[in-house]
């Protein structure tokens, strides 16, 4: 055989859909692990709704997965070729010009170019369903050219194949029912068939097809999202393929090396936001805490007043293991690191019960507890714990550590105080506890 060639052939008339970049995904894994070409060709005939900004869209979000083609080509520029071809059917008989009715201009006619279809069943061999018959008889003699110097997806598609020497067609089952049609333009010219696979469907959770009535379906909605590309190209591959033990945990050059083929269903595939988001947490976890500061949006936490990169190094534990992906991030619920924050007083009082001067004095015992530390100890958070907790246990735990953790983050929910104390710093801490106690009257 010769080398193994795939390709993929998005329409410039939208941007970069899912369906379109598991596809993608699967014809540049194939094509890799077999040590052949991936090849981009945008099928740019329609040139009412075809744009370059949709183009760019395209090949920026293939290269944001780090999909690298090994060629790249437009429909558009290869017209002489399609019309040599319509050219060569009708001399040959194959196909013939017919003059109509235009479907888009009542009262004119036009002439068209049809195949002359034979009849008959054909068989081709699905890498993924085996063996599929069509009886073709049903088709008629199908329109491949609005005009002789015109041509039909069908036609073009089938041309440009060829020219480009695809050996495998690897595309979703919708397009399935296409293949007996380019099957009989292909063998009126002479070529060649090239292998086919038939994808199954991405579903929504409701067992129809994937749309936008079921949330985001664009590869840029998901970037914007946080989501990280390693992940979703990680997803994308287990969207109707599963691989020969439990792992699903994949790098792309892990992808390339286990996938196959034959291991992928039949059946549609169901999109589930969760074991995405499962998927890309287990990433993120992997990332550096270099590379965990560039996915984060810190734009608004660098400029506070008590930002250093020291303190928001302590802090980033605590957004590590909260976030399934960068777009979770709210910088709301870390900016009191960084700013004294403000809230009003009667929010001292746990569960907004009990007296305000019982509150100021348990924070003037936890006050003078903690600042009796040695600046050993506040980086030791369960010396920090220690020294306040027999205390809190006599008195009512509820309302000690509320108003201290309280008083330090101005939040209703944060993380406890033992965890606060040691990335403020007791000069900080002790000042933000000061602040409180001076607020009640």
């Amino acid at each position: 055989m010769n080398k193994i060639r795939t390709r993929i052939a998005p329409s410039p008339t939208g941007v970069l859909h899912m369906g379109t970049a598991r596809t993608a995904l699967v014809n540049y894994l194939f094509a890799k692990k077999m040590g052949g070409e991936f090849l981009i060709r945008i099928e740019d005939t329609d040139k009412e709704r075809s744009t370059k900004e949709f183009e760019t869209n395209i090949l920026d979000g293939l290269d944001w997965l780090g999909l690298q083609h090994d060629a790249l080509s437009r429909q558009s520029e290869d017209l002489k070729h399609h019309t040599d071809a319509i050219a060569k059917l009708i001399e040959s008989g194959a196909a013939y010009e017919s003059e109509e009715d235009s479907k888009r201009e009542e009262g004119k006619k036009v002439t068209i170019v049809r195949l002359k279809n034979p009849g008959k069943k054909i068989t081709f061999n699905d890498l993924i369903r085996g063996d599929v018959t069509f009886d073709t008889t049903d088709l008629g003699d199908f329109v491949i050219a609005r005009s002789v110097t015109d041509p039909l997806y069908h036609l073009a598609v089938v041309v440009d194949d060829e020219r480009s020497k695809i050996t495998h067609v690897i595309r979703g089952e919708d397009h399935i029912s296409n293949t007996p049609r380019q099957i009989l333009i292909q063998e009126a010219l002479g070529y060649e068939r090239p292998l086919y696979a038939h994808l199954p469907l991405i579903l929504g959770e409701d067992k129809s097809k994937l749309s936008k009535r079921h949330g985001a379906t664009s590869v840029d909605d998901y970037k914007e999202m946080g989501y990280t590309k390693d992940a979703f190209l990680n997803y994308l591959a287990l969207l109707g393929w599963h691989p020969t033990d439990e792992q699903e945990i994949f790098t792309l050059v892990e992808l390339v090396k286990e996938f196959d083929i034959a291991r992928v269903q039949k059946g549609g595939a169901i999109f589930s936001v969760e074991k995405l988001d499962w998927i890309n947490k287990h990433h993120i976890e992997k990332l550096s805490d270099e590379a965990y500061f560039v996915g984060l949006d810190l734009s608004e936490i660098i400029t506070l007043p008590q930002y250093s990169d020291e303190r928001m190094s302590m802090v980033l534990p605590l957004v590590r293991e909260r976030l399934h992906k960068f777009g979770d991030f709210e910088h709301e619920e870390i900016a009191f690191f960084f700013d004294t924050p403000t809230y009003k007083t009667e929010n001292l009082l746990f569960k907004g019960k009990g007296d305000i001067a019982d509150t100021k004095k348990h924070l003037e015992h936890v006050r003078k507890t903690l600042s009796e530390l040695g600046n050993d100890a506040w980086s030791d958070t369960e010396v920090l714990k220690a020294s306040i907790w027999d205390y809190a246990s006599e008195v009512g735990r509820g309302d000690v550590l509320w108003p201290l953790r309280y008083c330090l983050s101005g939040r209703d929910k944060s993380p406890d105080p033992f965890t606060i104390l040691p990335i403020l710093g007791k000069e900080e801490s002790l000042k933000r506890i000061d602040t409180a106690l001076e607020d009640i009257v």
